[in-house]
């Protein structure tokens, strides 16, 4: 079992930098991948960016190429989402998702995690 504990976000204007972390701990050695979601009011949660633990290999939604950033400190146990050129509609409760379930599906495939983040909350004010 790996237990994901968010920390960052917060309110920020048009054009600002957040960075949001998740923590794991646990059985850390089974989380071979990292994925962060995002979901808006009224609508559904949508995939922002993954990355690949054994192969470094990073994905990002089209919507927020060139502005978020995936990475992770191994000995932290901790991954991050930078997220620069923020826009009102990043606003959502954020979740980071690890521990991939099957290889054959996609890690923009939120159904492909095992464990969640608790959200977090990111406002971006226009």
């Amino acid at each position: 079992q790996v237990q994901l504990v968010q920390s960052g976000g917060g309110l920020v204007q048009t054009g600002g930098s957040l960075r949001v972390s998740c923590a794991a701990s646990g059985r850390t050695f089974s989380n071979n991948a990292m994925g962060w979601f995002r979901q808006a009011p009224g609508k559904e949660r949508e995939f922002v960016a993954a990355i690949s633990w054994s192969g470094g290999s990073t994905y990002y939604a089209d919507s927020v190429k060139e502005r978020f950033t995936i990475s992770g400190d191994n000995v932290k146990n901790t991954g991050y989402l930078q997220m620069n050129s923020l826009k009102p509609e990043d606003t959502a409760v954020y979740y980071c998702a690890a521990g991939r379930k099957y290889l054959y599906r996609s890690l923009t495939d939120g159904g492909n995690y095992k464990y969640w983040g608790q959200g977090t909350q990111v406002t971006v004010s226009s």
